[in-house]
Protein backbone atom coordinates (compact mmCIF):
# COMPACT_ATOMS: atom_id res chain seq x y z
CA UNK A 1 0.00 0.00 0.00
CA UNK A 2 1.34 3.52 -1.25
CA UNK A 3 1.64 6.31 1.30
CA UNK A 4 -1.57 8.07 -0.58
CA UNK A 5 -3.52 4.76 0.00
CA UNK A 6 -3.05 4.73 3.49
CA UNK A 7 -3.51 8.59 4.09
CA UNK A 8 -6.66 9.21 1.86
CA UNK A 9 -9.04 7.09 3.63
CA UNK A 10 -8.03 8.87 6.83
CA UNK A 11 -8.91 12.01 5.33
CA UNK A 12 -12.19 10.44 3.95
CA UNK A 13 -12.73 9.02 7.35
CA UNK A 14 -11.92 12.46 9.58
CA UNK A 15 -14.69 14.25 6.91
CA UNK A 16 -17.48 11.51 7.47
CA UNK A 17 -16.84 11.96 11.23
CA UNK A 18 -17.00 15.72 11.66
CA UNK A 19 -20.45 16.05 9.29
CA UNK A 20 -22.02 13.83 11.37
CA UNK A 21 -22.84 16.46 14.33
CA UNK A 22 -21.31 19.25 11.81
CA UNK A 23 -20.42 21.78 14.17
CA UNK A 24 -17.07 23.42 14.61
CA UNK A 25 -17.46 22.96 18.45
CA UNK A 26 -17.80 18.77 18.51
CA UNK A 27 -14.67 17.32 20.32
CA UNK A 28 -12.31 15.76 18.01
CA UNK A 29 -13.01 11.75 18.89
CA UNK A 30 -9.52 10.44 17.21
CA UNK A 31 -10.12 6.64 16.03
CA UNK A 32 -6.01 5.97 15.99
CA UNK A 33 -3.61 5.36 18.58
CA UNK A 34 -1.97 8.33 19.82
CA UNK A 35 1.65 9.06 17.97
CA UNK A 36 1.40 7.26 14.72
CA UNK A 37 1.38 8.47 11.46
CA UNK A 38 -2.26 7.78 11.20
CA UNK A 39 -2.95 9.69 14.52
CA UNK A 40 -1.47 12.94 12.99
CA UNK A 41 -3.32 12.66 9.73
CA UNK A 42 -6.67 12.36 11.00
CA UNK A 43 -6.15 15.11 13.08
CA UNK A 44 -4.40 17.04 10.63
CA UNK A 45 -7.72 16.37 8.32
CA UNK A 46 -9.93 17.47 11.28
CA UNK A 47 -7.81 20.90 11.79
CA UNK A 48 -8.62 21.18 8.12
CA UNK A 49 -12.07 20.72 8.33
CA UNK A 50 -13.01 22.83 11.68
CA UNK A 51 -11.16 25.54 9.65
CA UNK A 52 -13.17 24.99 6.14
CA UNK A 53 -16.70 25.51 8.17
CA UNK A 54 -14.98 28.29 10.52
CA UNK A 55 -14.30 30.19 6.86
CA UNK A 56 -18.10 29.60 5.70
CA UNK A 57 -18.90 30.88 8.98
CA UNK A 58 -16.98 34.14 8.67
CA UNK A 59 -18.19 35.26 5.25
CA UNK A 60 -21.28 35.34 6.52
CA UNK A 61 -22.58 39.17 5.39
CA UNK A 62 -25.06 39.34 8.71
CA UNK A 63 -22.11 38.41 10.95
CA UNK A 64 -21.64 40.29 13.90
CA UNK A 65 -18.58 42.38 13.94
CA UNK A 66 -16.97 41.23 17.26
CA UNK A 67 -18.35 37.43 16.44
CA UNK A 68 -16.84 37.82 13.07
CA UNK A 69 -13.54 38.91 15.30
CA UNK A 70 -13.44 35.74 17.34
CA UNK A 71 -13.44 33.56 14.27
CA UNK A 72 -10.73 35.37 12.78
CA UNK A 73 -8.82 34.96 15.98
CA UNK A 74 -9.78 30.96 15.46
CA UNK A 75 -8.82 30.95 12.12
CA UNK A 76 -5.04 32.28 12.48
CA UNK A 77 -4.57 29.65 15.64
CA UNK A 78 -5.78 26.92 13.17
CA UNK A 79 -3.44 27.95 10.70
CA UNK A 80 -0.83 27.60 13.42
CA UNK A 81 -1.97 24.19 14.28
CA UNK A 82 -1.94 23.19 10.71
CA UNK A 83 1.99 23.93 9.93
CA UNK A 84 2.23 22.33 13.18
CA UNK A 85 1.20 19.02 12.13
CA UNK A 86 2.34 19.65 8.71
CA UNK A 87 6.02 19.55 10.10
CA UNK A 88 5.59 16.74 12.37
CA UNK A 89 4.24 14.93 9.45
CA UNK A 90 7.46 15.59 7.58
CA UNK A 91 9.40 14.60 11.44
CA UNK A 92 7.90 11.05 10.19
CA UNK A 93 9.01 10.80 7.12
CA UNK A 94 12.61 12.20 8.01
CA UNK A 95 12.97 9.46 10.74
CA UNK A 96 11.74 6.93 8.38
CA UNK A 97 14.34 7.88 5.49
CA UNK A 98 16.94 8.91 7.53
CA UNK A 99 19.40 5.83 7.50
CA UNK A 100 18.93 5.87 3.04
CA UNK A 101 22.12 6.45 1.21
CA UNK A 102 21.42 9.49 -0.51
CA UNK A 103 22.85 8.97 -3.99
CA UNK A 104 25.75 11.62 -5.66
CA UNK A 105 23.25 13.14 -8.22
CA UNK A 106 19.79 13.54 -6.06
CA UNK A 107 18.01 15.95 -6.10
CA UNK A 108 15.45 18.40 -4.17
CA UNK A 109 11.92 18.23 -4.39
CA UNK A 110 10.22 21.84 -4.67
CA UNK A 111 8.38 20.72 -1.59
CA UNK A 112 8.32 18.34 1.28
CA UNK A 113 6.20 15.34 1.18
CA UNK A 114 4.28 16.64 4.07
CA UNK A 115 3.63 19.90 2.40
CA UNK A 116 2.02 17.99 -0.36
CA UNK A 117 -0.15 15.59 1.95
CA UNK A 118 -1.14 19.04 3.08
CA UNK A 119 -2.86 19.60 -0.65
CA UNK A 120 -4.11 16.38 -0.46
CA UNK A 121 -5.91 16.64 2.62
CA UNK A 122 -7.76 19.80 1.69
CA UNK A 123 -8.32 18.45 -1.98
CA UNK A 124 -10.43 15.93 0.05
CA UNK A 125 -12.82 18.65 1.80
CA UNK A 126 -12.53 19.94 -1.78
CA UNK A 127 -14.04 16.40 -3.20
CA UNK A 128 -16.60 15.88 -0.66
CA UNK A 129 -18.06 18.92 -0.52
CA UNK A 130 -18.47 19.35 -4.20
CA UNK A 131 -20.18 15.91 -4.29
CA UNK A 132 -22.60 17.87 -1.72
CA UNK A 133 -23.39 20.05 -4.48
CA UNK A 134 -23.89 17.87 -6.81
CA UNK A 135 -26.12 15.96 -5.02
CA UNK A 136 -28.33 18.92 -4.11
CA UNK A 137 -32.28 18.66 -4.51
CA UNK A 138 -32.50 22.12 -4.18
CA UNK A 139 -30.66 23.11 -7.04
CA UNK A 140 -30.90 23.92 -10.65
CA UNK A 141 -29.44 21.39 -13.23
CA UNK A 142 -27.58 23.82 -14.30
CA UNK A 143 -25.71 24.60 -11.28
CA UNK A 144 -25.38 20.44 -10.80
CA UNK A 145 -23.72 19.93 -13.95
CA UNK A 146 -21.11 22.96 -13.37
CA UNK A 147 -20.44 21.12 -10.19
CA UNK A 148 -19.99 18.09 -11.87
CA UNK A 149 -17.42 19.16 -13.98
CA UNK A 150 -15.68 20.68 -10.98
CA UNK A 151 -16.03 17.35 -9.33
CA UNK A 152 -14.42 15.39 -12.06
CA UNK A 153 -11.55 17.67 -12.55
CA UNK A 154 -11.31 17.49 -8.47
CA UNK A 155 -10.88 13.68 -9.06
CA UNK A 156 -8.51 13.61 -11.58
CA UNK A 157 -6.69 15.82 -9.71
CA UNK A 158 -6.55 13.72 -6.60
CA UNK A 159 -5.74 10.57 -8.41
CA UNK A 160 -2.31 13.23 -10.24
CA UNK A 161 -1.78 14.36 -6.49
CA UNK A 162 -1.53 11.04 -5.05
CA UNK A 163 1.05 9.41 -7.71
CA UNK A 164 3.01 12.68 -7.58
CA UNK A 165 3.31 11.98 -3.66
CA UNK A 166 3.69 8.58 -3.96
CA UNK A 167 6.61 8.89 -6.62
CA UNK A 168 8.46 11.39 -4.39
CA UNK A 169 8.06 9.30 -1.21
CA UNK A 170 9.71 6.06 -3.64
CA UNK A 171 11.96 8.36 -4.56
CA UNK A 172 13.39 9.31 -1.04
CA UNK A 173 13.38 6.01 -0.28
CA UNK A 174 15.65 5.17 -3.19
CA UNK A 175 18.10 7.95 -2.54
CA UNK A 176 16.51 9.89 -5.80
CA UNK A 177 15.72 12.72 -4.11
CA UNK A 178 16.44 13.70 -0.55
CA UNK A 179 14.09 15.90 1.80
CA UNK A 180 15.28 19.24 3.60
CA UNK A 181 12.38 20.90 5.77
CA UNK A 182 12.75 24.52 6.64
CA UNK A 183 10.38 25.59 9.51
CA UNK A 184 7.68 28.08 8.40
CA UNK A 185 9.15 31.17 10.57
CA UNK A 186 5.68 32.78 10.44
CA UNK A 187 6.54 36.50 11.66
CA UNK A 188 2.76 37.65 12.46
CA UNK A 189 2.16 35.32 15.10
CA UNK A 190 5.56 35.66 17.26
CA UNK A 191 5.49 38.91 19.67
CA UNK A 192 8.85 39.49 19.05
CA UNK A 193 8.77 39.97 15.24
CA UNK A 194 5.09 41.19 14.55
CA UNK A 195 5.57 45.21 15.39
CA UNK A 196 1.98 45.74 16.18
CA UNK A 197 2.62 43.37 18.93
CA UNK A 198 5.97 44.04 20.19
CA UNK A 199 5.59 48.19 19.23
CA UNK A 200 2.67 47.51 21.96
CA UNK A 201 4.89 46.59 24.88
Amino acid sequence: MTFSERAYPIFEQSIVDYHLHDNVDEPIQNPYEGGTIEYFLYLKNWIDTVQWHLEDLIRDPQIDPLEALALKRRIDKSNQDRTDLVEMVDSYFLTTYKDVAVKEDATINTESPAWAVDRLSILALKIYHMREQVERKDASAEHIATCQRKLDVLLEQQKDLSTAIDQLIADIEAGRKYMKVYKQMKMYNDPSTNPILYGKK
